[in-house]
């Protein structure tokens, strides 16, 4: 992991609010759902993606396939293939 030297305090509602520039570098909208681990004293978020669904437009689809260790669906292949 690697430390961004920002801090943040957490409310008396336990909430925290993620900056803004972490939101921008990683595509963070207040529409995406994320997911909360924990391995020892460390939380760790990431972006949901239900299994099994398009990395690129978040779709499930019984025609996805796995490419490069990313799940693609068949609209979004089809699409690449007309670039």
């Amino acid at each position: 992991m690697k430390s961004t030297g920002i801090t943040r305090r957490i409310d008396e509602m336990g909430r925290f609010v993620l900056p803004m520039e972490l939101r921008k570098a990683y595509g963070i909208t207040s529409e995406t759902p994320l997911e909360i681990f924990t391995e020892g004293d460390t939380i760790l978020l990431r972006r949901y993606q239900p299994a099994g669904s398009c990395s690129l437009c978040g779709e499930i689809s019984a025609d996805a396939v796995t490419f490069h260790g990313k799940t693609v669906c068949g609209s979004c292949r089809r699409a690449l293939g007309r670039m």
